[in-house]
């Protein structure tokens, strides 16, 4: 069995766009007639430029090749260019073809593929969600409004998560980390303790920063937040600064996460080694693929870390999380969005249920991709997948975090349908 034919489609989701503004699928064939799934997370450059940096990796690296040699093929992408050093573009290309490599080998053997990496260690993997507008919130209000955030964590446990994820704490700026506004950490305080009142010991706190924040600034955020025992504090200074880092998570008594901006086991093993977090959350299609981060999941075992794998982008890299999740005996929990589009997308194949998600049995990822739908919604915009603000912290006005997606309804509601 050999890789033949590549094909990508750059889809958008419906707005308001939760898990990003448009996800990159890619359809890996084989000589032998089977085909596979996978999924590039967001990267640096456009999506058009994406699609011939992947064609170029499937070329160069893949084509030809037979999919069960993974690890030649991680090798030949890893140094490519006499590089031997993780590139963020680069894995994001290569771990979605990696994805749809397992993908065709279940299909091959008829196997699921968490049975290909050593097998069902789960028969059900814990979920959280972000918490996201209900259908009365106004959109524009809900990211400041610790009684509406109060309100969607209720309803979520409601739903039968034990785990949600919120991020009040001010802007991502491109200026790296700033120190926060002392109504930012104060907001934050609020949306932690309204959230603890609502759900009370029925689901965990998981904060969620995105890098924004000086190592000082996230060591008075996160003492602030210790009387409401948050389960994590999610990467609270930019990912490339591992000591410092490792300071906070000295001062702060509530665990730090971190990964969904890092690659490859060179990454995660600073981070472990340094004592910099001991939750990682990496996003599957970008910091390597499904082989990469078993090795990470191993590794972390010895420091007696957990993986948690980040979701913020299509149900495709969702169906890779969950088979690694399956397999290692490490797994805290998975990210999840449930949206519509998300759901059509893969035909219902995978689903949460009363907050926990059963590893699917068909072979493969275990998905069927509606190929019609994901064609029938082009990305036409020229943002990226994500964006920073180039403006700074606003030590006046306030600031606010609109999840990741702009409000695109005029009235502001939060209308996801």
């Amino acid at each position: 069995m050999k890789l033949t034919d590549l094909d990508l489609i750059v889809t958008a989701p419906p707005a308001p766009g939760w898990g990003g503004r448009y996800w990159i699928l890619v359809k890996l064939s084989t000589d032998t007639g089977v085909t596979g799934w996978g999924e590039c997370y967001a990267s640096s450059i456009g999506p058009e430029a994406m699609t011939h940096v992947i064609r170029d990796v499937f070329e160069r690296h893949m084509a030809g090749e037979n999919p069960e040699n993974i690890e030649l093929m991680f090798r030949r992408a890893y140094s490519s260019g006499f590089t031997q050093r993780p590139d963020l573009t680069v894995m994001g290309a290569f771990s979605g073809l990696e994805i749809a490599c397992w993908d065709i080998l279940g299909k091959d053997r008829d196997r699921p593929v968490h049975a290909l990496i050593g097998g069902k260690m789960n028969d059900r993997i814990r979920a959280y969600t972000y918490l996201y507008p209900l259908a009365h919130h106004r959109m524009k209000d809900f990211w400041t409004s610790p009684e509406m955030a109060a309100e969607a964590a209720a309803d979520c446990v409601a739903r039968g998560f034990t785990a949600v994820k919120f991020d009040p704490a001010g802007p991502y700026t491109l200026r790296g980390g700033h120190m926060p506004a002392m109504s930012d950490i104060s907001q934050s305080v609020a949306f932690c303790k309204a959230i603890r009142e609502a759900v009370g010991d029925k689901a965990d706190l998981l904060f969620g920063t995105h890098g924004q924040f000086t190592t000082a600034g996230a060591i008075r955020l996160g003492q602030a937040l210790e009387p409401y025992s948050p389960l994590w504090f999610e990467e609270p200074i930019p990912p490339d600064a591992v000591e410092e880092m490792a300071k906070v998570a000295r001062a702060v008594r509530i665990p730090v996460a971190t990964g969904e901006r890092i690659t490859t086991k060179a990454e995660f093993a600073q981070i472990l080694r340094a004592g910099a977090a001991t939750i990682l959350q990496p996003a599957l299609g970008r910091a390597g693929g499904i082989w990469e981060m078993k090795k990470v999941a191993a590794i972390a075992e010895v420091y007696n870390a957990q993986m948690a794998p980040h979701l913020y982008a299509g149900p495709v890299e969702w169906a890779a999380n969950i088979h690694l999740a399956a397999s290692i005996p490490n797994i805290l929990m998975c990210e999840t969005i449930e949206t519509d589009f998300h759901d059509r997308l893969i035909k219902g194949a995978i689903r949460v249920e009363d907050g926990f998600i059963t590893p699917p049995t068909a072979p493969g990822l275990g998905i069927e991709v509606d190929e019609d739908l994901a064609r029938a919604h082009p990305y036409t915009g020229t943002g990226l997948h994500l964006e920073m603000q180039e403006a700074p912290c606003d030590y006046v006005n306030g600031n606010a975090f609109e999840g990741g997606a702009p409000a695109s309804e005029p009235d502001g509601t939060g209308d996801t349908d």
